[in-house]
């Protein structure tokens, strides 16, 4: 082998060693630590008083947590390669960290206090985190239709009471527009009662006929589908954890049990050469 050759060699178990390094249970939780405490910080320097009293030392400190954050993704670049971009927490990382080293002056200085997002990364960094933002993305086509059906509720809920209501309550029913927004406010029952249905009770007596029912299936039967479909996907991710999981223990025991019948045919023939 050439002393290049194996320069290139010893540099590359270097640089996978620090990979793994940066990927490991450890690290990970010095930059969880290192999240909390930034996001702790960041909150603080919004204090006046304690910006002026503790303002250098918490800008040392910031300077600090984001060339940490910097030499981590670096570690995981160098040795992942373009293989560190199909890992979406990857990524996610990479664009919350990006941000922190805008320019703290010029145009682009508004974007510094896209900083706090730095906290976000405990969603890539806690297990648990990841589970449920997992289960999110899980759940989207599924709550895709559910929010098709709430749109078309709405929509023909909109038409029915601009067409009811819209001359006496015009503020609340005058247009589809405007009656979509009152039905979401009565959908969220903030005020709903005493805000727009008893009102329009008083003009029209049976309204209540048509909201009652509209309560009932926007604000109880179609959240709880949401909420349903988001509980399904958790349990859909944890299976294929707990299958993924088991299947690395049966590899494992077919390797384990391979190594037992090379050991047990190298063991024969030794004894039939010893013979």
């Amino acid at each position: 082998m050439s002393a290049g050759n194996k320069v290139e060699g010893q540099s590359a178990g270097w640089i996978e060693k620090i990979g793994r390094m940066a990927e490991g249970k450890l690290f990970q939780r010095v930059i969880m630590v290192l999240i909390v405490l930034n996001g702790i910080t960041l909150g603080l320097e919004t204090d006046a008083d304690i910006k002026a009293q503790f303002g250098v030392q918490l800008h040392y400190f910031d300077v600090f947590v984001i060339w940490v954050f910097v030499v981590e993704i670096a570690a995981k670049f160098a040795w992942r390669r373009l293989d560190f971009f199909r890992d979406g927490w990857n990524v996610f990382d990479l664009v919350i960290v990006g941000f922190a080293l805008l320019p703290a002056a010029g145009p682009l200085s508004v974007l510094r206090a896209l900083r706090i997002l730095r906290i976000l990364r405990l969603m890539s960094v806690v297990p648990q985190m990841r589970r449920v933002i997992g289960a999110l993305f899980t759940a989207i086509p599924g709550m895709v239709s559910v929010g098709a059906i709430i749109g078309l509720l709405f929509y023909v809920s909109a038409v029915l009471t601009t067409n009811y209501f819209g001359q006496s309550f015009p503020q609340w029913f005058g247009t589809v527009g405007e009656s979509m927004y009152s039905l979401f406010q009565i959908m969220t029952l903030e005020s709903w009662s005493m805000g727009i249905v008893r009102p329009v009770m008083e003009v029209y007596p049976f309204a209540w006929i048509f909201f009652v029912p509209f309560i009932l299936v926007t604000s109880f039967a179609i959240l709880n589908l949401f909420i349903g479909i988001i509980v399904d996907s958790m349990q859909v991710q944890h299976q294929e954890e707990e299958k993924a999981l088991h299947g690395d223990h049966d590899s494992l025991d077919t390797k384990i049990e391979n190594v037992r019948a090379d050991i047990a045919d190298l063991r024969r023939l030794i004894e039939k050469s010893s013979t």
